[in-house]
């Protein structure tokens, strides 16, 4: 992950950047590396035509829907400390204490996360993030960036990726090399492709798939930014309520 002290340095930078920036409605998104982002966009779906939509079909096929579900709930236990860390970052105290209790009912009694018992015990998950973090204080989410491999994401929400990356459980366990890194994220991206493969002919549907997706992307982060309740004009908010 991200850890040399440029990277920080540029993440520290860029969040000045976009420390004035409005919030921007989906359909009228900032948008100025279009041509570039379409490029990668491009590449991005070649990359999956070839390469992680076959594997993801064939792990969907060879593991039963019980299997990938542990292996779902693994994943989402094992980074759920960025939740946790967001939580008390935004202020949501009852929250946090309540997902911390989630993740230590998950971590032994649900066997390291594979089953999700919290749940049935009246926890449930939340999705926070340090890129909705910094919405909740007023931080515009800036342009629109489409990274290789990575996929859709803002100046905010890449910043926040490099700031979350303090609090991934992975960032602790010793011994962790390169390679360890490398296949844990390729595996959590496995599955997650694995979950949206019913959904493909969304995409084939669109007149304009990178719109289509970008519209997507920037709905989902502001929905989840305003938990849930998004106001009608988006773009005269400067701190969510």
């Amino acid at each position: 992950m991200l850890r040399c002290l440029p990277a920080a340095l540029s993440a520290a930078g860029l969040l000045l950047a976009i420390s004035g920036c409005a919030h921007s409605p989906s359909y009228d998104p900032e948008d100025p590396l279009e041509k570039v982002n379409r490029r990668i966009f491009a590449v991005n779906l070649k990359a999956d035509q070839y390469l992680l939509r076959p594997v993801a079909t064939s792990y969907v096929r060879v593991l039963p829907d019980s299997a990938r579900l542990a292996v779902r709930n693994f994943f989402e236990n094992f980074l759920y400390p960025t939740t946790i860390a967001n939580d008390f970052l935004q202020g949501k105290l009852e929250q946090g204490g309540e997902d911390s209790l989630r993740f230590a009912l998950n971590s032994t009694i649900g066997l390291a996360g594979f089953l999700d018992v919290a749940t049935g015990q009246g926890f449930e998950r939340h999705d926070e993030d340090l890129g909705q973090t910094f919405g909740k204080w007023g931080f515009g989410q800036g342009w629109y960036l489409m990274l290789p491999l990575l996929g859709p994401t803002t100046n905010r929400d890449l910043v926040g990726r490099i700031g979350d990356s303090w609090t991934e459980t992975l960032q602790y366990v010793s011994p962790v090399t390169t390679l360890d890194r490398l296949g844990f994220y390729s595996a959590q991206q496995i599955d997650h492709r694995g979950r949206l493969l019913k959904t493909d002919h969304v995409m084939h549907e669109q007149l304009d798939p990178y719109v289509f997706v970008r519209t997507a992307y920037l709905d989902y982060r502001q929905n989840l930014v305003f938990d849930g309740n998004p106001p009608d004009d988006i773009s005269t908010v400067d701190e969510p309520q």
